[in-house]
């Protein structure tokens, strides 16, 4: 499948991190056992090689930055607990806290990708002064993701509906239990990297090994994605209790507590200018879709609108801003949900400048 590979697997070391909470996998760079501690925090269904890019150019660019990759629970190399999604992503944000406090890093620079910027930014909310800064990389909304409306997040459905384990495509989660590697289906996990996980134009470098990384999530209730209800609105389902998509669901997530933080870590906000996941107008919000005739029974942009995701996370940026906060917003040309896979340069060099300032 890849027609090449920007770096060289032997410059990673894996370790097994045995916290007291679970045994956590965290992938660094072989011969870099000291510097300024990043930890790279990766997103829903994937692992933390979805950073080797990155952590390869900090090794070449950033000898004094010291990237530590870690696995949330259920994904890569770490445990397979089950996740208590009644906290929203807390459980994620309590294992990644606990694999620095065993490393001994002190106070950390924090980069989260996608469903991990959202672990980010519950981490900064527990502990913001052991936060020296923190970089959003295509963020999920601090309202989580489906069934609100309006930049301040309102519930559509007092239930949550529109959001939770009950929205995902049955195919794609099948495909991740039996391991499909092919691209027959228009939901298998390969033809979902390539359709939504970059934009067009990517060079396809490392495609197996993100592949790979995609089918180590662990499938179940308990994980991916979750349990669910039925709702007596639309789309008539509702988010469980249990498992990695309700903790998502706005009815167990608000991170706009955010703005409240002191200290207040500089963020820096990444974004792939061409992402159909996490957008205002999102390939994987059952609103959006019903709008455009692919989910039935939709009832009207008025009723059910589109989560404007993106307004969300800049509405809740700006409030931050506005308590004292420091946040640039990058956006990143051509590149879609992965940017730092997509154009690892650009995405390096705007990290390198966020950790100078």
């Amino acid at each position: 499948m890849a027609r090449h590979s920007r770096h060289h697997l032997e410059n990673f070391a894996v370790n097994s991190i045995d916290t007291g909470r679970l045994t956590v996998c965290v992938r660094e760079l072989a011969d870099r056992v000291d510097g300024r501690p990043l930890v790279l925090v990766h997103g829903n269904v994937s692992s933390s090689p979805f950073f080797f890019p990155l952590m390869a150019g900090l090794e070449h660019e950033a000898p004094r930055i010291r990237p530590i990759a870690v696995d949330l629970r259920g994904f890569g190399g770490t445990d397979t607990l089950p996740v208590d999604a009644t906290r929203g992503l807390s459980d994620f944000a309590d294992d990644v806290w606990s694999a620095v406090d065993a490393l001994g890093l002190g106070q950390v620079d924090l980069l989260g990708w996608s469903m991990g910027g959202g672990v980010v930014l519950q981490m900064i909310c527990d502990r913001p002064a052991d936060v020296r800064t923190a970089t959003l990389i295509n963020p999920l909304s601090p309202y989580g993701f489906g069934g609100t409306v309006g930049v301040d997040g309102r519930l559509i459905a007092p239930d949550g509906a529109g959001s939770g384990a009950g929205t995902v495509n049955p195919d794609f989660v099948e495909g991740l239990r039996t391991g499909d590697d092919g691209t027959t289906s228009a939901a298998s996990p390969l033809t979902v990297l390539r359709s939504f996980y970059v934009a067009p134009g990517w060079d396809g470098a490392d495609e197996e090994l993100y592949l790979a990384s995609m089918l180590s999530t662990a499938v179940g209730e308990d994980n991916y994605p979750g349990d669910s209800t039925t709702s007596p609105s639309w789309p008539g389902v509702a988010p469980g209790r249990r498992g990695v998509l309700n903790t998502m669901a706005p009815t167990h997530l608000d991170l706009s507590a955010v703005t409240d933080v002191e200290p207040k870590p500089p963020l820096l906000w990444l974004r792939g200018e061409l992402d159909q996941i996490v957008s205002d107008t999102s390939m994987f919000d059952l609103a959006h879709l019903g709008a455009l005739g692919a989910v039935p029974g939709y009832p009207g942009a008025d009723r059910v609108p589109a989560q404007p995701m993106v307004a969300q996370t800049r509405s809740v940026l700006d409030a931050y801003r506005s308590g004292g906060g420091v946040y640039t917003e990058t956006v990143v040309a051509g590149a879609g949900h992965s940017p730092h896979i997509e154009r690892t340069d650009e995405v390096l060099g705007a990290l390198l400048m966020h950790l100078d300032a």
